[in-house]
């Protein structure tokens, strides 16, 4: 190897040796333990360290870093605590993710390391909203995330680097091109010479390197950092080396040709370092010794520490507390609260477009995001005029990929900027299904880390938009542990429940239904309120029926009550899907006994079996009925009107209500 110190001198390049070395030593110990069942799985990254070193100590303390599997490199070289690292991996509850999480699967916002998740692309564009976090504050700063050359094939890859290059972000994306994905080799995982070549089809800079050789990765890494700082733009860096372990120890190499291993043996990046040390009378053979040696009595004497894992004392209250991160510091009155206030007749989009505009008057570093919602103001007119008034950079017309930007909202998170993101319509979601439902669900829960970051759904059928602008997809996020869930059903709620989400600092689900964006009108107070996330609402309380709905449903109950007024309907209105409000629910149950659950999702599935589900448990004794519901048709929606109609719940309420007053 052709090793170039450049400006680097001797206690340097020595210390470059130690950061080098530290995680091999670190890997070949956790090896021994594997294998005596002390520790349950490792991801080896043994010829791979160069990278990993390299990249790190080229970037400052205070930048974050996306890393993978194979870089406990990069966890080291931040001088994360042997000791603390070795409690993770022994899934010890003083971990950094207290038992919840597996090996290298765990951040620290205190070292400005993002831990990643299984899935192989979404750590790029968490990388972007990093950036973009830098980028508008004006910080000489630069973000880094790590792939490897199986994950250039996700479509996240090209999400990510087409985002940074369309938005000039300066973020440097690491392949590691190690020859295999698990046991795929690299000629059945792309068709280009060099995955670097890629780079120019965003229209970014881009170099290979040899992976191996620490002081190149390090200057490239410099160099790059140095330009996407100076130029605002982003660089693909592919570095050429090779995993010489199995994926995971358990798979093995048997289907590595023994002439490859080989090969790559002798490109040994500690090996060729320490005889490049050597050569150049850096340090001596007899220094090197020394220094594996000092280093594997320190190894064995962290571990002497911390070899018994402390005693798990597991505690229910303690796992659902952290799902989601506390809410501190919020001093937004109440709309209940509110002492006599200024109201308007406001249309239910007029009212969550105030709440949007409203906050970002008060988070003045809050960026919206969406497809084209700047000068055009959005598929609905929803944030028409903000852009003369906030500016392209806080309202900001994505690419159509909704996976980065959900990614880079939660990299906007890391740093303390808040966030919403507009799904064009609901259905789009399912293109950034995982970012959801796996990265801002999870991530406090996993290492405390909060997911700021409100998704805006215009959900909902009624205006024949077909199969897919009119789904009502909303139970398949109340599943999901660490999401919040909302569906406002009038323009006084909607404002109030968009504010309340905006101070939240957990990920939130806004759902709006688009048939009442100028449908549904109502009185709005002009102060900056809240609504309380997870408490519903009675909007009427009588003797005969339930109804217990949200969102259009609360409509439709209405309107069946103002056409049947003989019947006396208490009709509760939950606004939060999740979480719920039990006690609210319990109540609505016990003040007529007979309980209707309506909703415009699929019966199959719904929220609504949920809810039955709940009421049978907890408040059987109180019903004189059999609960019934209210849902649409299991099928997707039809285009045509007349279709739609039948489709929907609305088409059923009448016939079901009779049935329930029967009883």
């Amino acid at each position: 190897m052709n090793y170039q110190p450049g400006n680097l001198d001797n206690q340097q390049l020595i210390g470059f040796y130690h950061s080098l070395l530290y995680p091999r030593m670190i890997e070949e110990k956790m090896l021994i333990l594997l294998r005596q069942g002390k520790i349950s799985k490792w991801f080896s990254g043994i010829g791979q360290e160069a990278i990993a070193v390299g990249a790190t100590l080229a970037m400052d303390k205070d930048e974050w870093i996306m890393p993978l599997h194979r870089n406990l490199g990069v966890f080291t070289s931040r001088d994360m605590p042997f000791t603390e690292l070795f409690k993770q991996w022994q899934g010890d509850v003083t971990g950094y993710s207290k038992a919840r999480e597996r090996s290298f699967h765990f951040g620290s916002k205190a070292y400005h390391i993002c831990g990643m998740i299984s899935h192989l692309g979404p750590q790029l564009a968490i990388a972007d909203g990093v950036a973009l976090a830098y980028q508008q504050r004006g910080q000489q700063k630069c973000a880094l995330a790590f792939t490897g050359d199986g994950g250039t094939s996700e479509g996240d890859f090209h999400e990510a680097l087409n985002v940074a290059a369309v938005w000039n972000l300066p973020v440097i994306i690491i392949i590691e091109n190690n020859g295999y994905g698990l046991s795929t080799p690299t000629n059945e995982q792309y068709k280009c010479a060099h995955l670097v070549d890629k780079a120019i089809g965003y229209g970014i800079q881009g170099k290979r390197i040899d992976g191996n050789n620490i002081l190149e990765v390090y200057h490239t890494i410099k160099e790059a950092r140095d330009f996407c700082i100076q130029h605002q733009q982003p660089y693909l860096i592919e570095c050429d080396t090779f995993r010489m372990r199995g994926h995971e120890e358990a798979s093995g190499i048997k289907y590595v040709p023994t002439e490859l291993l080989n090969l790559w043996a002798e490109r040994d990046p500690i090996k060729n370092y320490e005889e490049y040390l050597a050569t150049a009378g850096i340090l001596s053979i007899e220094d090197i010794v020394q220094v594996k040696l000092s280093m594997k009595e320190k190894i064995e004497l962290d571990l002497a520490q911390v070899v018994d894992t402390t005693p798990m004392q597991p505690s229910v209250a303690v796992e659902v507390d952290d799902v989601f991160a506390p809410i501190t510091n919020n001093d937004i009155p109440l709309l209940e609260h509110l002492d006599q206030p200024l109201v308007q007749q406001k249309r239910f989009i007029e009212s969550i477009s105030d709440a949007l505009r409203a906050s970002m008057q008060r988070y003045p570093e809050m960026i919206i995001m969406g497809q084209d919602i700047a000068e055009y103001g959005g598929a609905f007119k929803m944030t028409e005029g903000f852009v003369n008034e906030f500016g392209k950079q806080r309202i900001r017309n994505t690419p159509i990929c909704e996976s980065a930007i959900v990614g880079a909202a939660l990299g906007l998170s890391l740093e303390g900027i808040k966030s919403v993101m507009e799904m064009q319509f609901a259905d789009f979601v399912t293109v950034g299904f995982n970012q959801i439902v796996n990265n801002l669900a999870k991530i406090h829960y996993r290492w405390g880390q909060n997911a700021d970051v409100v998704v805006r759904m215009p959900t909902g059928a009624g205006v024949g938009a077909g199969p897919f602008h009119s789904q009502s997809n909303e139970a398949w996020f109340t599943h999901v542990p660490g999401l919040k869930v909302v569906y406002p059903s009038n323009p006084a709620d909607a404002k109030g429940l968009m504010i309340a989400a905006l101070a939240d600092p957990n990920p939130v689900l806004y759902f709006e239904h688009k048939a009442m964006y100028r449908s549904v009108e109502g009185e709005v107070p002009d102060a900056y309120y809240q609504v309380p996330i997870g408490k519903a609402n009675f909007v009427c309380k009588g003797t005969e029926a339930t109804i217990i709905t949200y969102g259009m449903g609360v409509q439709w109950a209405k309107k069946y009550q103002a056409e049947n007024a003989s019947v006396s309907l208490t009709i509760l209105d939950l606004r939060s899907l999740a979480p719920l409000d039990y006690e609210a629910i319990a109540e609505a149950v016990a003040t007529t006994g007979k309980v209707l659950i309506l909703h415009e999702d699929n019966l199959t599935g719904g929220i609504g079996g949920e809810l039955s589900a709940w009421i049978a448990e907890h408040c059987f004794t109180q019903l004189d009925a059999p609960i019934l519901r209210c849902a649409s048709l299991d099928t997707p929606i039809p285009f045509n009107i007349v279709l739609e109609k039948q489709y929907l719940a609305n088409s059923r309420l009448q016939a079901t209500m009779e049935k329930l007053l029967s009883f």
